[in-house]
């Protein structure tokens, strides 16, 4: 089948991303990283955070190669829902999937230690990077009455008048995350840029929390979903994408 010329935009777009993602993320201590690793004092809503693991092929060297993707996902359901069915991560995190015969695993930990692990299969996405999300589908729905916690979405435009943010994922190079084996967090960082399709931000993030969560507090404390994470330069900047963006082909069950 013969392939489809890009458009100047679409080149554009993923050239950028291409060019962030080469960044070899900066050498981070303890002493400049502001970022946490989730303890048993953390926010309750980290525990709606997990990891992705998707399998497939890429070609590497003029030769197709087996390929793991590991990402982070989100839990998400209507507020007061007793069960939760889906999960939002970055459309690049299935870019490489196409062996349909391997489960895409989703696993949750709880601070008491416990884990719970789900398959979950593609329901939509945005389809390339200048729309980085995807939706999936729990293969077994996660019950909330337990340890385990799911995000509401945040309906509104995220824009510079949003205020602090939270942004959480599965960081590989995070001192505080074991290499990635342990979810971190930066609190109260802003957005820098809203703009196109993504929105920048000086949140600290790297490779591994590609589809991680970034979160609006109300004023209650309440913690709201309000992009998924995309890319960055590993230091001082991270964009992500906007729910608003894409709210419109969510199922209805997730929307208020």
């Amino acid at each position: 089948m013969a392939q489809l010329e890009e458009s100047p935009l679409k080149r554009c777009l993923t050239c950028l991303f291409l060019a962030l993602c080469s960044l070899s993320p900066l050498p981070a201590t303890a002493v400049d990283d502001p970022r946490l690793a989730r303890a048993p004092g953390s926010p309750a809503w980290l525990g709606a955070v997990g990891k992705l693991r998707v399998p497939g092929h890429r070609r590497e060297g003029g030769e197709e190669r087996h390929h793991i993707e590991r990402c982070s996902a989100t839990l998400v359901s209507q507020p007061g829902a007793a069960r939760a069915e889906f999960i939002l991560t970055a459309w690049h995190c299935l870019e490489w999937y196409d062996d349909l015969s391997q489960p895409i695993l989703f696993t949750l930990s709880a601070n008491s230690g416990s884990g719970l692990q789900r398959t979950v299969r593609p329901l939509a996405s945005g389809g390339d990077m200048a729309a980085d999300w995807a939706l999936l589908r729990l293969q077994e729905a996660v019950p909330l009455n337990g340890p385990w916690r799911a995000l509401p979405l945040d309906g509104g435009q995220a824009g510079a008048e949003v205020g602090s943010l939270w942004m959480a994922g599965y960081s590989r190079s995070a001192p505080a995350g074991e290499r990635g084996a342990r979810l971190t967090y930066h609190p109260g960082c802003r957005i820098t840029r809203a703009e196109g399709p993504w929105t920048d931000t000086d949140c600290r993030a790297d490779k591994g929390a590609s589809g991680g969560a970034v979160v609006r507090l109300d004023s209650r404390g309440g913690a709201h979903l309000t992009g998924v994470i995309s890319a960055g330069n590993g230091s001082d900047m991270t964009r992500f994408v906007p729910v608003a963006a894409f709210a419109a082909s969510l199922p209805v069950s997730l929307r208020r």
